[in-house]
């Protein structure tokens, strides 16, 4: 009697220990995910403060283009002369706003590229889809992560200052009017590719991505698409606005300083990081600072690298018609299926020298 007795005290005891095991060890997981979830609020908004800063910009624009070179197995010039200061580049009006309009759609081409890749189907399946409200909510969130990327890639264009606005932040903490700004920008661009692309839409994925590049590299078609994105923002019944392109918008002139230019060519690399980056931490929920350093290690999976890389594209494209729209006629200029491992790579080089400095602001 006595030995059950104690065997029952035993058992006892070790329940409570177990018990009281299992309360601390919960507690202690609940101080980690505490813990994480700091880190994480903590390290985006650091980010967010460096999207917003001038000067961090232009020391990150000075590094991805000294890596560019570095990948070319090239000296870098000097990035900026005190020349750079007065001396003025002049656009047209008109090239102006024929750039602004494009960012939706060079979200749109990229984004449907990888999802055609992801699922073996091909850019029209993805256009139908799109534009008959079937997409499903992982899509819209890749695509609207485009957008928001291609946004922040031509505002440094338009004027340096506009960086510095509110709702120059991470894709994560847009309010849903802002997302839903960047989504009208992906259906419209995608009801006019659609149409554009109807002859081919029963065709294999080589010859729509051929029908895709050569839309891709047509002036024509890109004016043709920023008026029709224009109209679009006119709603039923209501007036239209005044016309998207005038007269005089080819004879007036914007200026701009060859550091501006210079500055908002290569910051593109960050934005495609950030972007990327945002997206990853999004969907993985892991703190920014965990995926650069697999990013910079190569422990990061091919398919997430591939990621980083296409965003770097899209980025990439958006800037091109704030240069000069002629540029989008180049062979470069090519839906991301047509690039080979060395042109990847040049884009790969910009995004590990801007995770390597981001990186290191974060610990």
């Amino acid at each position: 009697m006595q030995k059950h007795f104690n065997n029952t005290i035993k058992i006892k005891q070790f329940a409570i220990l177990f018990t009281a095991a299992i309360f601390i060890n919960s507690c202690k997981h609940g101080e980690d995910q505490q813990q994480e979830t700091i880190q994480m609020a903590r390290e985006l908004a650091t980010i967010d403060f460096l999207l917003r800063n001038a000067v961090f910009t232009e020391s990150i624009a000075k590094a991805a283009d000294s890596s560019y070179y570095a990948g070319a197995g090239q000296a870098a010039p000097l990035f900026l002369t005190p020349a750079d200061d007065t001396t003025i580049i002049v656009k047209t009006a008109r090239s102006e706003k024929i750039a602004i309009k494009l960012a939706g759609f060079y979200a749109l081409e990229c984004g449907i590229g990888l999802l055609s890749a992801q699922t073996n189907t091909t850019p029209v399946d993805w256009l139908k889809k799109i534009t008959e409200g079937s997409v499903d909510s992982n899509a819209v969130l890749l695509l609207n992560r485009f957008a928001n990327a291609t946004w922040k890639a031509g505002q440094p264009f338009r004027d340096i200052s506009r960086i510095t606005r509110a709702s120059f932040m991470g894709a994560s903490s847009l309010s849903k009017d802002e997302v839903d700004k960047d989504y009208f920008q992906i259906f419209h661009s995608a009801r006019m590719l659609l149409s554009s692309m109807k002859s081919v839409s029963d065709s294999a994925m080589p010859v729509q991505m051929q029908t895709l590049r050569s839309l891709l590299q047509d002036t024509l078609y890109a004016e043709k698409l920023a008026v029709f994105l224009h109209s679009s923002n006119d709603s039923p019944g209501v007036s239209p606005r005044e016309p998207f392109l005038t007269v005089a918008d080819d004879t007036a002139v914007i200026r701009k300083t060859a550091k501006e230019m210079k500055i908002a060519t290569s910051v593109a690399g960050f934005y495609a990081l950030e972007s990327a980056l945002n997206y990853l931490v999004t969907i993985k929920n892991q703190v920014p600072s965990a995926i650069l350093k697999s990013l910079l290690d190569s422990s990061m999976s091919k398919e997430d690298q591939l990621l980083f890389a296409r965003f770097a594209n899209a980025t990439w494209k958006a800037g091109q018609p704030f240069r000069d729209l002629n540029r989008i006629t180049r062979p470069t200029f090519t839906p991301f299926y047509f690039l080979n491992e060395a042109d990847i790579e040049k884009d790969m080089v910009q995004i590990r020298a801007a995770a390597a400095r981001v990186l290191t602001l974060l610990q």
